[in-house]
């Protein structure tokens, strides 16, 4: 689904945060990246949908390099969804809302222009934007909480609507930027379960996280990030049983 080649990120200081990764991502892949903190994971996955701009390299996505900066990132990005480690939802929106307002916007764009073959109006096209927002509420149980704003929600509440905004674009592949390190311990496994969910079913995602657990159990490829390079990937029995790099068994034996 996506080829990465080559990719390096260099910050304006002169920092080299990314130094180089190859990396292949197949459909239905569930990839867990795992790493100390600085060691660029959060950088290559905003790289993936060019929240940050590669400074060089390839992401093949479909045949077209999204790193070049002639291609219009804002098309691929309908079928990327991200989740943040901090939520990111609009505070001056309701849930419902914040769920409904890419798909409407995106939507009546779409059907604007001319040729196109979306006939509905921008009244059905909020229809259909709302049922499937509450159709996507109820699949995690929070349906009551359409009209409540995010500053009444808990942290995992606010996940988990922010996992449902991302899929309300109906994307190909999600990518997660630590989407657990924000929350109460006892919040994380809620979200956990809406994203082992989500793997069951087939989509792809690759994941940013800290939660060992979540990879040993539901990852196929396990990743490790250091320094801003890939220093190792393995099946999730191989990573966590078998390491091979000398960094990797440290950084296992300080967290396991």
């Amino acid at each position: 689904m996506i080829d990465v080649i080559n990719l390096k990120k260099t910050f304006n200081d002169g920092f080299e945060v990314i130094k180089g990764i190859d990396l292949t991502i197949e459909k239905g892949d569930i990839m867990c990246i795992i790493g100390p903190s600085g060691s660029g994971k959060s950088t290559f996955l905003r790289c993936l949908n060019c929240m940050e701009d590669a400074t060089d390299g390839q992401i093949i996505y479909h045949d077209v390099d999204i790193a070049d900066p002639s291609v219009d990132i804002n098309v691929h990005r309908q079928h990327m969804g991200m989740v943040f480690q901090h939520f990111n939802l609009f505070n001056n929106k309701t849930v419902i809302q914040n769920i409904m307002m890419a798909p409407v916007h995106i939507q009546t764009k779409a059907a604007k222009k001319k040729g196109s073959q979306d006939k509905r109006s921008r009244e059905q096209i909020k229809k259909d934007a709302y049922d499937n927002a509450m159709r996507l509420l109820g699949r995690i149980g929070l349906e009551d909480k359409a009209n409540a704003y995010p500053s009444t929600l808990s942290g995992g509440q606010k996940q988990r609507i922010a996992i449902v905004r991302a899929l309300a674009m109906n994307p190909e592949v999600m990518l997660f930027d630590e989407p657990t390190s924000a929350l109460d311990p006892e919040m994380v496994g809620e979200v956990l379960d809406v994203m082992k969910e989500l793997a069951k079913e087939g989509m792809t995602m690759v994941v940013v996280t800290h939660e060992m657990g979540f990879a040993k159990e539901v990852a196929n490829k396990v990743i490790f990030m250091d320094s801003g390079k890939i220093l190792e990937m393995n099946s999730p029995k191989e990573f966590f049983e078998n390491p091979q790099n000398p960094r990797l068994k440290e950084f296992l034996s300080k967290v396991l």
